[in-house]
């Protein structure tokens, strides 16, 4: 007969964590986030080859993880992994920019050819958000530039829209320049020399290289965790699935990826076991997460096969709908304890330490701090980095407020039937997945920065300043109803004010 669990599964917003003692050196500036992301032998005395310096990646989504979002994340000590429902050449394009990008060195992505209008300039930073536009010959981002646009060059309440470009951009002539190879502490003192806010990077043939902003300057020097490879360059992941590996992982590798993940809503199957042996055996250093599982099982089953780390989570994430779909899944909460302790008592036995990480199913800022708590390396992000300006969906006014765009990987809109495969006919059966607007919440840095506020203090809280103290001390209990009602703001009329640290 079927087996049965003697307990519900639950979800991290039925847990609470239990202060323990803080000590004097329990202050948010000792603790640290640092977390290895593969598989490492502990008992050795080995340290894991690729670490994070938060506990944070993003999700494999076409809404959530491309080059522009996995450069910001990298700045804040994370990893984005590129989403593999495109083409081989995109994504390991996509890859290559990451790899490519030198902080403060940005390629520009609003572009228009002199014998363009103002109304096209004015659409084009519509879209991109940006305000400042390169003039090139051919209106690509390295082509022959001639000039710069931006918003104060024109006011178009005093301007015909259909006035070219090249009455108002200032001209080459006009411009401050620098030149390949020009170093980001050298072109600042151009930019603060000169006065200006942009300072455009030609090479020898007057093409444009890059742009480098006043801002970008302070931005980078603020930026201490920032996750670099050994030539410093920004760690970058990529998503693949169990169908094409064998020739899109050489061409990721080519771009330069740091490490992989099988993209499947469950993991527990002999495609990723042969993938991650094919994998391994053609290039052993390449670094391949797998998932998903919620049990014990599953664990193991993929820790055997080689996997560098092990994906969490079935049917919690906000716009997946596999377990209304197909009654398939787990409470996040309760997958991810059974999965610590499968971790635990793996690397009890082997000496190995595969780390975990919890995918889905967070609402809440201290949903992350629950998740490290009980067993999870780090979380995986889906709609939390959605709703950032640099994910890659469109940005619209929906009832008079902001709003990004995101889709799930098994949503119509996606077509990534590869997730969801379970190696039959390439094609979707149905939808896994919703289409839908996630409320606009600003830039990456800001959000990130105040989660890891509440993560940092939570943990001091806790009398903890790492997170494996943190899974060593933490005191978790189950709350009622009841309990999750009182713990929000009640009984009173609530003032339509915030205050921002």
């Amino acid at each position: 007969m079927a087996f049965y669990f003697s307990e519900p599964s639950h979800t991290f917003g039925e847990y609470l964590l239990v202060p323990g003692y803080s000590s004097e050196n329990c202050i948010p500036d000792n603790v640290s986030l640092r977390t290895p992301i593969v598989r490492y032998n502990k008992k050795a005395g080995e340290e894991s080859p690729l670490y994070m310096n938060i506990p944070m990646v993003s999700a494999v989504m076409q809404a959530v993880s491309d080059d522009k979002l996995a450069i910001a994340l990298a700045k804040e000590g994370g990893i984005s992994f590129i989403y593999g429902s495109q083409s081989i050449e995109d994504q390991a394009a996509m890859v290559a920019r990451v790899k490519s990008y030198k902080a403060g060195y940005v390629t520009s992505d609003s572009n228009v050819r002199p014998d363009q209008t103002l109304e096209e300039v004015i659409e084009l930073s519509e879209r991109t958000g940006h305000s400042t536009c390169a003039v090139t010959e051919d209106g690509s981002a390295h082509g022959k530039l001639v000039g710069i646009i931006t918003s104060k060059d024109f006011r178009i309440s005093h301007c015909k829209p259909n006035s070219k470009v090249s009455e108002y951009m200032t001209p080459l002539s006009a411009l401050a320049l620098g030149h390949e190879g020009i170093t980001l502490s050298e072109a600042n003192e151009i930019i603060w020399d000169k006065k200006v806010n942009q300072l455009p990077v030609v090479d020898k043939n007057g093409n444009l290289v890059s742009l480098i902003f006043r801002k970008d300057y302070s931005t980078h020097e603020s930026n201490p965790k920032e996750l670099l490879d050994s030539k410093k360059r920004f760690v970058v992941g990529a998503g693949i699935n169990t169908r094409d590996y064998m020739e899109r992982v050489p061409a990721l590798l080519e771009a330069g990826a740091d490490i992989f993940v099988l993209d499947s809503s469950e993991g527990y199957s002999y495609w990723q076991a042969k993938a991650l042996k094919d994998i391994h055996e053609k290039w052993p250093n390449a670094k391949v997460g797998a998932g998903n599982v919620v049990d014990e099982e599953g664990f193991n089953f993929l820790a055997d096969a080689g996997a560098d780390f092990v994906k969490i989570g079935i049917g919690g994430g906000s716009i997946c709908i596999t377990r209304e779909q197909k009654g398939i899944g787990r409470g996040q909460a309760t997958a991810t304890i059974e999965v610590g302790k499968a971790r635990d008592e793996y690397y009890k036995k082997t000496g190995i330490y595969v780390p975990i990480c919890s995918d889905g199913g967070i609402v809440h800022d201290y949903h992350v701090t629950l998740a490290l708590a009980m067993g999870a390396d780090f979380v995986m992000l889906g709609r939390y980095f959605a709703r950032f300006e640099e994910s890659p969906s469109n940005k619209l006014v929906v009832n008079g407020n902001y709003v990004k765009e995101y889709w799930g990987e098994g949503s119509n809109r996606a077509r990534n039937w590869q997730r969801y495969d379970l190696g039959g006919k390439k094609s979707m059966a149905f939808e896994e997945g919703v289409d839908s607007y996630v409320p606009y919440a600003g830039h990456l840095h800001d959000g990130v920065g105040m989660t890891l506020k509440k993560v940092v203090h939570t943990m001091c809280n806790c009398g903890a300043l790492t997170i494996p103290e943190l899974q060593e001390k933490a005191k978790i209990t189950l709350v009622s109803a009841t309990t999750i009602s009182e713990g929000s703001a009640h009984d009173v009329v609530v003032k339509n004010t915030s205050v921002q640290s």
